[in-house]
This record gives structure tokens, sequence and C-alpha cells, in this order.
């Protein structure tokens, strides 16, 4: 069988004597050879291209190592040239956070909900809320901007009468209720006199004509920062929702906010008041999904930027932190800077044409240094409002230990003071459960919640700092 098999891969063979090595091509041949050297070895110089092994692959493709295979995707396209400064205004514009992609990647399954939904209110004429919740820089209003276009087109298609869409961002907002005046603004339905009533009262009374509301088209009103409706007076986001009750509106309404708890808070309430809006969550992204969005950001470009292991490093060190995809653009901006900057030392011999793994280490460095500080900022407000109670009750009391019932105490007088109203102390308790896991406190053990050791485990001057500049925060630590 080896002699065989030696024949048909077509190799010379070792130690043969002169008319042994004219034998070729002919099957007939190849049996002759065979017959002249029955005892001799079938020992055999193989090319290692054309030997199989039994299971049929090639020596030559044994497998790849990840560096390698990172290596090969890595020299695919040309390197590019950092010194020229339209590459690397090209760079730096495809990695900002303003550049708004052609598509939202990873993101596919909570558009086609978001998307499924509005079709079915437009189709039925039928008034919905939803509520889009998820941590910073998870892709939610990046995701409802996609919709909303997705939705004019597909009106366009099915013939439906296009939408009339109003977007507010609640930040601008001077004070809450200022948001009934713009969706009113948005109507045109409002006369110079309004009989005294005010833009919720007008928008009730427009909602609940039939003859108002026939030929009015379809309103999308997307709501982003929903948070800061809380922040005074929690019957301005009850109201809100309540405007897609009526028997004769044509509202769908989309909340956007990071606070993911704020469902949990006044769902009860919102669902006694049959306004109970459909929940959607986007989760943080992961290491891979952060690795694809980088690579698609930089696809536009038509050459190499960074190395392959620079870019899964930041993928694999933001998703452990936070899975904020606006972080990760912003480290890799970052790192493009540090080649930047070495490249201008005239005292460093830099040959660099590539962001290496040790650019993006420098920049990881620098955007982390200040992770405490980054975390508080994005937490929900009530969690930001006991830290800020727990820096004050610290300060007044000139220790660094107290209990949970006492610092609930302190967190009430807080909302008390701040005119917010406070959560329940059952919800009190599991939020400091949150922000025990997050590492910002610690929460010690007891039969009875109210008797557990409450210590912070960072410093309170990054509480001060994170809030420096925000007068409702001022205010709480005062």
């Amino acid at each position: 069988m080896a002699e065989t098999r030696s024949a048909n891969c077509g190799p010379v063979c070792l130690n043969r004597s002169p008319d042994s090595e004219a034998v070729v091509e002919t099957t007939e041949n190849r049996k002759r050879s065979r017959s002249q050297f029955p005892d001799q070895s079938p020992i055999k110089t193989r090319s290692p291209a054309k030997w199989r092994s039994p299971g049929g692959c090639k020596l030559s493709c044994s497998p790849k190592s990840p560096r390698k295979r990172l290596s090969d995707q890595f020299s695919q396209r040309p390197k590019w040239n950092p010194r020229d400064p339209v590459q690397m205004q090209a760079v730096k514009e495809a990695l900002h956070v303003a550049t708004v992609p052609t598509n939202v990647a990873c993101r596919e399954d909570e558009q086609k909900r978001i998307l499924e939904f509005c079709k079915a209110c437009i189709e039925q004429e039928k008034a919905g809320s939803l509520y889009v919740c998820g941590s910073p820089g998870t892709g939610k209003s990046l995701s409802v901007d996609k919709v909303k276009d997705l939705l004019a087109v597909w009106s366009k298609e099915v013939g439906f009468q296009s939408l009339d869409i109003l977007a507010i961002n609640c930040t601008s907002l001077t004070n809450t209720s200022g948001i009934f005046s713009k969706i009113l603004e948005k109507f045109h339905s409002r006369k110079k006199t309004s009989n005294g009533f005010l833009p919720l009262q007008d928008l009730q009374n427009l909602f609940s004509r039939k003859k108002q509301s026939s030929s009015r088209k379809m309103m999308l009103i997307i709501v982003d920062e929903m948070d800061y409706l809380i922040t005074k007076d929690c019957a301005v986001l009850h109201n809100l929702f309540m405007l897609t009750t009526f028997p004769f509106s044509r509202c769908i309404l989309i909340g956007i906010a990071n606070a993911i708890d704020l469902a949990d808070r006044f769902l009860p309430k919102l669902e006694s008041l049959n306004c109970k809006p459909v929940v959607i969550t986007f989760r943080a992204y992961s290491k891979d999904q952060i690795l694809k969005i980088l690579h698609q950001r930089l696809m536009v470009l038509q050459f190499d930027v960074f190395q392959p292991l620079a870019l899964e490093f930041c993928a694999r060190k933001v998703a452990a932190a936070s899975g904020d995809m606006r972080r990760a653009l912003g480290v890799c901006r970052s790192a493009v800077e540090v080649l930047e900057a070495q490249l201008r030392d005239a005292t460093r011999n830099e040959d660099a044409d590539i962001v290496m793994f040790d650019h993006m280490d420098i920049a990881l460095s620098k955007a982390f240094k200040s992770a405490v500080v980054d975390t508080i900022r994005s937490l929900p407000q009530h969690q930001q409002v006991i830290l800020c109670s727990l820096v004050k009750l610290f300060r007044q009391c000139k220790k660094n230990a107290t209990t949970l019932g006492e610092l609930n105490k302190s967190y009430l007088e807080t909302c008390k003071s701040s005119q917010i109203p406070a959560v329940g102390t059952l919800e009190f308790t599991n939020m400091c459960k949150v922000l025990s896991d997050q590492g910002l406190l610690k929460v010690g053990q007891s039969r009875e919640d109210k008797l557990k050791k409450v210590t912070l485990q960072i410093d309170s001057s990054d509480i001060t700092f994170a809030f420096k500049g925000i007068r409702f925060f001022q205010t709480c630590l005062e």
C-alpha cells in the first residue's frame, strides 16, 4: 500500500538504479517499476504541497496562530501616511462620535422591534408609547434615528401619509412642563387666544375631539434624555405618557433614557393609568460588537490605521469597563493623537506608520484614570443623590462609616430639600446594593437592613469632582 501511494504521488525514490529513474508517466511503467524492485524500501522524498494526510489535509495547511491570522488581516490594505494632514483628518472624522454611520451595527434586533411597533401603530391609526433604556453609549438614540428614517421610506412605499416628527432633548427644557408647549407648537393648532388653558390642557382637549383628529396625520414624538422629566415633578412624566391614551390621539411616543430603573420605578403608576409603555432595553456592547463597529467605522478609509492587536485590546478593555461605544471611539482617537504627537517630537526616532499596541495602551491609561468619575456621572439620578447624601453625612458627622438606616434618613432629607420625590425603603436598599456591586459603596452584613454598615469605596473628592458645576448636585452636597 505504501508503494502504491508513493507512486501515485509521483516523487523520485531514493537509492535506486539508473533504470528506475527513467520510470515515469504511464501506468504500465509504474507497475513495471514496482515489479523490478519488490524488496526496496518505499521511503521517498515528498513534496509537502502534494502529500496528503489520511484525513485529506495538506501538510502545508496547518492552522495559523491567532497572531498570524491578525497579521494577515492587518496586511490586506495599504498602510496610511500619518504625516499627511488630509489622511489624518479623515481618520479623526471617521472615529468621531458625531459622525453618523450609514447603519447601526449590532442593534438590528432592537431596531426591528421599534420599527414593527411603529408600523403597527400607523397601520391601525392608533397611539402608542415605547420606552427605550440602556447605559450611555449603547446606540439608543442612533437606533431610534435610523428607525425614523426607515419609517419615512416605508410610509412612502406602502402609500401611507407621511409622519409628523418631533424630536425633543429634555436637557434643553427650561422647565419640565415646557415639553407640552413644544408638542402643541408642532400641531399648529393653538390659536392666539387659548381661553386660559395650559398647553397640557389644550393637548388633552385636542385629542378628545373626533372632528379635530379625523384629518390629522400621525405624529412621532421622540423624547431623548427622559430622565430629566422626573427631577421636579413626576406628574409631567405621567401626563406625557397619558397623551397616548386619549380616544383620538394619534401620537407615537418614544422615550429614551439612560436610567434602566426608570421604568421599574414608574411602570406600576403608568400601568394603573392605563398608559404602560413597551420597554426595550439596550445592553452594553460586548468585545466582539465593539470590534465590529470599529471595523465598520474604519472601512470608509482606503488604508489600514490600526494594528489589529491594538483594536482588539481597546475593544476588550472598554467592554470590560462599561461597554460604552462612545468611549471606545474616544480611546481610538486618543491613540491616533498619541502617534501624531510622537511623530512631531523631534527628539524621538519614531518611524511608525500605524497605531500600534503601545499607542493604544497609552490612550487607554489616559481614558481610564478617570473611570470612577465617568461612572458616577452616568449613574441614574437617585443613585447619584445617594452618593451625595453619603458624602454630606460624612462631612457633618466627621466619620467614614454609617448605617443603611442613617443613610436613608440623609437621603430623604436631601430629596426633600431638593424637591424631588424619594424612592421607597426597599428600592433604596436595592440601589445601595447596585452601588456596592459597582464598587462605589460597601454594604456590610446584618440581620436588619437598616443596621448594615455602609462605607465609601472611592474617594469622596471623586464624587464632588463628578458633580462640579452642576447646580442641582452642588445643592445636594451643601
